[in-house]
């Protein structure tokens, strides 16, 4: 198979810098990371790719079987890092992506050196000792809502999640790119997305780590973060002055002047 072609695999920056993975989350694609590959690319080697059912990826390659877990995406980061073969890559994941990189470094050490959690969650739904956001049945209406009627789901959230009202530019293009993915696989995302629990998989993370939270934000709120930094061993957590679930296009410039302190650490 060409991984290349499936995940809609892009290469730009600088070939002899250190390697950069960006990864998007639920909804979205790797156009969401213009804003931030222009500060990287300069000294650092940058890859963006799709997840399969997601922007220009080979949707014909999309099966529930596979992507009705999060391990089923974890598998698309694995293989563009065999594909590409790269070794000790920093991956930059936003949302969702977050807990996926994590998984994919379990299962591919030598590929992933480094970690960055651009607002991560571990589990969203609230739990005994732990506060993830959401009740149970908060999930299960979100999840009926989806998939009842997607694009006014989408319509309706979008602008929730990016937060920063009085900038609507930013929750209309959010809106665009969730409308943008089909209905069926995007549910079939959410629902590996929104019912996970991978908090156990944070205390397996044994590479440098950035936890980014921002100050106000409705999907992954701070307690989320701080319980990330505190299982993570020797992870450092920065808080964002930003509103919103998406700081990369929010504050673009905050994210990634974390981004670029903590890559600047690793040398």
């Amino acid at each position: 198979m060409d991984i290349a072609r499936r995940n809609n695999v892009t290469v730009t920056g600088n070939p002899q810098g250190p390697t950069v993975v960006l990864a998007h989350g639920f909804g979205c694609d790797q156009n969401m990371w213009r804003l931030t590959v222009p500060a990287l690319a300069r000294d650092h080697r940058v890859v963006l790719f799709d997840y399969v059912g997601s922007g220009r990826s080979d949707l014909t390659a999309f099966t529930e079987d596979r992507y009705g877990t999060l391990d089923g995406y974890a598998r698309d980061v694995v293989e563009v890092c065999e594909a590409l073969d790269l070794r000790d890559a920093v991956f930059v994941g936003h949302s969702v992506s977050a807990m996926i990189g994590v998984m994919a470094a379990e299962a591919a050490p030598e590929r992933i050196g480094a970690l960055v959690m651009v607002a991560p969650s571990p589990r969203y739904i609230d739990d005994e000792g732990y506060r993830g956001g959401f009740s149970a049945a908060d999930i299960d209406e979100l999840l009926e809502s989806l998939e009842a009627n997607y694009l006014g789901w989408s319509a309706a959230m979008a602008p929730v999640i990016m937060g920063n009202p009085e900038r609507p530019e930013l929750g209309e293009e959010l809106t665009n790119s969730f409308c943008a993915t089909d209905p069926d696989m995007a549910r079939i995302f959410a629902r590996a997305t929104f019912l996970s629990d991978s908090r156990d998989d944070l205390k397996k993370v044994a590479v440098p780590t950035l936890v980014l939270e921002c100050d106000q934000d409705v999907i992954a709120p701070r307690e989320v973060g701080a319980f990330v930094h505190r299982a993570i061993p020797g992870s450092h957590l920065v808080t964002l002055r930003a509103t919103g679930h998406c700081p990369h296009l929010s504050a673009p410039e905050a994210t990634n002047e974390a981004i670029l302190d903590f890559l600047a650490g690793l040398r």
